[in-house]
């Protein structure tokens, strides 16, 4: 039997794919009501949802088979939109209609009215590109430029030079990776014919550890590197409360927002002695050389030709696409650039989840020849808490 499916907004934007699981082909006929397209046009000024509004309509502007209910005009005794939507419906003499919302007060007055209800369950929560592309193809799919595959349960990198089977475990200034993925994490890292790498991942995976230990190997350790210096690049995204005016040099400025930078390196200089990228270690110095490696806020680096450098590029969920454009058109010769951040913990206000940096990054150069890109995942990350935070999704 045809079933004849409103939708309500809610649905929409927790699964903008909602329209073809519920037509289930031919079968069945979606509606959406007048009054939803003006909550979307609203909602897409909100830069918390305006990319999965932006999805919505691309989805009902390439649908020619879905029908809308006009609107109810400017009758001023109806308080809400949910009031709207349901005259909406009973004006529209659909038959039999189903108002689909998971609205639970719209669903009551929707049994007010005797319009039958149904929540929709089936969640498809947005993915940005970064998330959805992993760095791994599917068997079926042909390979992109440096995309890895599965072979006979093996990791194999497409690289330029020919498909490459990683079955060995990397250990990088005495960091070993923990899982699969932070070891291929450091195939990419480490191959010089692949000059920009991208990472994704939750909090607590390693990724700066991880880019530090290899930019260290690359410029300190390697005898035929080209590397002279490494740059660590982060936007200043301030959380809470925020820190007002700071005085002293830039290093100085940067400090309470690097502090984690500082830690990971002096982790990584006990473990194996980097005295280079310090200013006088044995004496106690750790201040850093700024010849070996300088920590930059992303406005310093605008007008600078940047080369025979690693440069790390942290939190790259909070630049803007033009940020990000300025940023890597100062890359020039000899640069590995390695590219971290998490588009799921966007602080920027202006940005989202879809729209920031690094999305729009592994959106534009997926395939390109010399890029590659990597979601890190597994059960082990910074520590205990931080597992029970990304296994229970708090």
């Amino acid at each position: 039997m045809r079933k004849n499916y409103v939708l309500d907004t809610n649905v929409l934007i927790e699964n903008p794919l909602c329209i073809r699981t519920l037509r289930n082909g031919a079968e069945n006929t979606i509606i959406i009501p007048y009054t939803v397209l003006q909550e979307l046009d609203g909602l897409k000024r909100d830069p918390r949802v305006s990319h999965l509004v932006s999805q919505i309509l691309s989805v009902l502007l390439a649908d020619s088979d879905i029908h809308y209910l006009p609107p109810r005009g400017s009758d001023e005794t109806l308080a809400t939109n949910d009031d709207r939507i349901i005259e909406e419906i009973k004006a529209s003499g659909i038959p039999q209609p189903i108002l689909v919302t998971n609205d639970r007060l719209l669903q009551l007055k929707a049994r007010v009215h005797a319009i039958v209800c149904e929540g929709y369950r089936d969640s498809n929560p947005f993915r940005s590109e970064s998330q959805s592309y992993t760095g791994f193809v599917a068997e079926d799919e042909p390979p992109l430029p440096n995309s890895f595959s599965w072979v006979n349960g093996y990791p194999v990198l497409h690289a330029a030079s020919g498909p490459r089977v990683i079955d060995y475990q990397h250990t990088v200034w005495t960091v070993r990776p923990r899982s699969v993925y932070q070891n291929l994490a450091l195939e990419l890292m480490l191959d010089q014919d692949i000059p920009l790498v991208t990472i994704q991942s939750e909090a607590g995976y390693g990724k700066t550890f991880l880019a530090l230990a290899a930019a260290l190997v690359l410029t300190l350790e390697r005898k035929d590197t080209p590397y002279r210096k490494i740059f660590l690049v982060k936007p200043v995204i301030e959380i809470g409360t925020k820190l007002g005016y700071l005085p002293g040099d830039i290093e100085e400025k940067m400090a309470p927002y690097v502090r984690y930078v500082q830690d990971l390196l002096l982790k990584l200089h006990e473990a194996r002695p980097a005295n280079r990228i310090y200013q006088d270690a044995e004496a106690g110095n750790f201040r850093l050389n700024p010849k070996r490696f300088e920590i930059l806020p992303i406005g310093f680096i605008r007008g600078m030709n940047v080369e025979n450098a690693v440069v790390i590029i942290d939190e790259m969920q909070n630049l803007s696409r033009s940020e990000t454009r300025a940023l890597l058109t100062r890359m020039g010769e000899n640069v590995k650039c390695i590219c971290l951040g998490d588009t799921r913990q966007v602080d920027n206000p202006y940005l989202n989840e879809a729209n920031n940096g690094l999305n729009w990054t592994v959106k534009m150069l997926k395939g390109q020849p010399g890029y590659a890109h990597i979601v890190l995942k597994g059960d082990r990350s910074r520590g205990p808490i931080t597992d029970m935070v990304l296994r229970t999704g708090l």
